[in-house]
């Protein structure tokens, strides 16, 4: 089966950064799905291990954690999915990725596509509407308010991927005031376009703008990008017994800043269900049915700003590179090998 994988670990301005190779079809077993893929989409997830993670020596890393796809056949244990089923789903961390014509995953994180979509429009969704889900509905627990808290939720990064579909859950499934940041023209206008009700600059001292709203101190902060430089903001702009999630990388975190307001600091990483196989793993196909369905219901849409097709090593370069510069927005995606 033709794939897209690396043997060395580096910049993406190399040939052999990502190649066209070929790797044997697997088999599906016990509660694995294998999926003629259809699409797929990019995440920093990829780059990050792209360039610093080594294969065993002599075989190929191959990234990818969002699909699009078809069930070509199932494991002997498998239960909620048969061949011919359209699926999509962000697979597992310490699998193959899903950058090759069929790929193997697991059921119980695997959502069934929006009907409504195309299969570029759904490859957008997987990864961030699980990551925005679970850090808003598992890790800040948006539902229980915070006493004396303005309802809010302020999102930094919300014209990236996570941010985009943050925006859009928070406006279908909670009364939450939505206050997003975007530092450019075109992204204050993409966050607008997506729900948020007041868009503020990054760029420029947030916790300033905040108060300016005149909303009073938000109860929740979801942090997409750039944590470390904006943590003082964030412990001055919050209010105290406030909610603080994460979800980037940043070199350290000196979390003592939100001692004296009692502020829970959490961190979320999607594929912690999946790599540890969780009691309550299958939570994540749960939640992408419920994704689907709200797409099917047009209370959200795909963030998809950019198809590029094929699926090949070269696009698939390009795409690690756009998505580089932190100027991506919304989501790229790879349509039809």
């Amino acid at each position: 089966m033709k794939a897209i994988g690396y043997q060395t670990p580096g910049a993406i301005d190399r040939a052999e950064a990502l190649s066209d190779i070929e790797l044997p079809k697997p088999t599906a077993t016990g509660c694995d799905l294998l999926v003629a893929v259809k699409a797929i989409s990019v995440n920093p997830v990829d780059y990050k291990i792209r360039k610093g993670v080594a294969p065993d020596p002599g075989q190929w890393k191959v990234l990818g954690w969002d699909a699009v796809g078809t069930v070509v056949e199932v494991g002997s244990e498998v239960s909620s999915f048969r061949p011919g089923d359209e699926v999509f789903y962000a697979g597992s961390l310490i699998r193959a990725g899903a950058n090759s014509e069929f790929h193997l995953v697991d059921e119980r994180i695997v959502g069934r596509k929006p009907a409504s979509l195309s299969n570029s429009e759904a490859a957008a969704l997987p990864l961030t509407a699980i990551t925005a889900w679970e850090a808003m509905f598992d890790r800040l627990a948006v539902s229980n308010p915070v006493p004396g808290a303005a309802n809010a939720i302020l999102i930094i990064g919300g014209a990236g991927g996570v941010g985009s579909i943050a925006i859009q859950l928070a406006r279908a499934k909670t009364d939450l005031t939505v206050i997003a940041t975007a530092s450019r023209p075109e992204t204050q206008e993409w966050v607008k376009s997506l729900g948020a009700h007041h868009v503020i600059d990054h760029n420029k001292p947030i916790a300033a703008q905040i108060a300016g709203l005149g909303i009073g101190a938000p109860a929740f902060v979801f942090s997409t990008t750039g944590t470390d430089g904006h943590l003082d903001e964030i412990a001055e702009l919050i209010a105290p017994q406030g909610r603080f999630v994460l979800i980037d990388d940043p070199k350290a975190l000196d979390i003592l800043k939100f001692k004296r307001k009692s502020v829970s600091v959490h961190w979320e990483l999607m594929f912690t269900r999946s790599i540890f196989e969780t009691a309550d793993i299958s939570e994540q196909g749960k939640l992408l049915n419920e994704v689907s369905a709200l797409v099917d219901a047009g209370a959200i849409k795909t963030t998809v700003t950019e198809v590029m097709t094929p699926i090949n090593a070269a696009n698939l370069r390009a795409a690690h590179a756009l998505l580089e510069t932190g100027k991506a927005r919304g989501k790229i995606v790879l349509d039809v090998f």
